[in-house]
C-alpha cells in the first residue's frame, strides 16, 4: 500500500538531478564553459539595461529638439536652448554644424575687416557661399558618423555573443559526453545509471549558452532598429538644415542686389 510512494521518495534520494547538482558534479571544462557563459549572459543584460535608458533619453531629447528647432525663429536661439540635450544625436549634430558654420562666418568677417575690397568681390561672387556650404556638409558628416558610433557602441558585443555563446555551450557539451564515453570504458557498462549523469550535465552546457545567446540576438536586432530610426533623423536633419543655410545666403546675396 506504501511501496508506491517509498519507492518514488528512494528514487529520488538517489537520483538527484537538480541544475545546480549537476552543475557541481560536472567536469572541470564544462565548470569553465558555464563560467564563461555566466559572464557573457551578465555584460549582456548590463548592455541591454543600459542601451533601454539611453536610446530612451536619445529618443525624448530628440523629440523635444526637432520641437524646439521648428518652433524657434533664428540658430542662435536653438543653439542656446539645445546646449543641455547630451543624449540627442540630432542636437549634437545641429551643435557640430552651427559651431562650424559660425566659425565659417567669423573668418569671413575677419577677413573682410583686413582686406575688405577682395572679399566683397569674393562674396558678390557664389564662391564664397558654396565654401561655406561645403565645410558645414563635412561637418554634419563627420558628426552624423561619430554620433552612430556613440549610439551603436557595445553592440558588437552582442553580436559577437549571440554568435558565440550556442557554439561555446556546443563545445562544453561535447566535452561532457566524451567524459561520459570515458567513464563507461573505465566502468565496462553503458547502462543507463551510468550514462545519463554525464550526458545531462553536458546539456545544461548548452542550454546555458542558448539562454545567452537568444537574448543577445533579440537585444541587437531592437537596437538597430532604434538607432536606425535615430540615424534616419539625422539625414532628414542634415539636408533641411542645409536648405536653411542655402536660403540664408541666397537672401543676403538678393538684399546686397538691392
Amino acid at each position: 500500500m506504501f511501496q508506491i510512494p517509498l519507492v518514488h521518495l528512494s528514487i529520488g534520494a538517489s537520483m538527484n538531478t537538480g541544475v545546480l547538482h549537476m552543475i557541481a558534479n560536472a567536469d572541470i571544462i564544462v565548470k569553465l564553459v558555464l563560467m564563461i557563459l555566466l559572464i557573457f549572459s551578465i555584460v549582456t543584460w548590463s548592455i541591454i539595461f543600459l542601451k533601454i535608458r539611453l536610446l530612451a533619453k536619445a529618443r525624448k531629447e530628440t523629440d523635444h529638439f526637432l520641437e524646439l528647432f521648428w518652433e524657434n525663429r533664428g540658430m542662435k536661439n536653438v543653439y542656446a536652448a539645445c546646449r543641455d540635450l547630451e543624449y540627442s544625436p540630432v542636437a549634437r549634430l545641429f551643435r557640430a554644424g552651427y559651431g562650424e558654420f559660425s566659425r565659417m562666418r567669423k573668418l569671413q568677417s575677419s577677413q573682410d575687416s583686413i582686406e575688405r575690397q577682395e572679399i566683397s568681390e569674393i562674396e558678390d561672387s557664389p564662391e564664397s557661399g558654396r565654401t561655406v556650404i561645403y565645410n558645414l556638409e563635412r561637418s554634419l558628416k563627420k558628426a552624423a558618423i561619430d554620433q552612430g558610433n556613440r549610439l551603436e557602441r557595445a553592440l558588437s558585443f552582442l553580436a559577437t555573443t549571440g554568435n558565440t555563446a550556442p557554439f561555446i555551450g556546443l563545445f562544453g557539451t561535447v566535452w561532457g559526453i566524451m567524459e561520459s564515453f570515458r567513464s563507461i570504458g573505465m566502468m565496462g557498462s553503458a547502462s543507463l545509471a551510468v550514462v545519463a549523469p554525464g550526458i545531462s550535465e553536458a546539456l545544461v552546457a548548452t542550454a546555458a549558452g542558448l539562454a545567452a545567446a537568444i537574448p543577445a540576438v533579440v537585444a541587437y536586432n531592437y537596437f538597430l532598429h532604434r538607432i536606425g530610426l535615430l540615424k534616419s533623423d539625422m539625414e532628414i536633419f542634415s539636408s533641411e538644415f542645409l536648405s536653411m543655410v542655402e536660403r540664408q545666403f541666397l537672401k543676403e546675396k538678393m538684399g546686397k542686389k538691392g
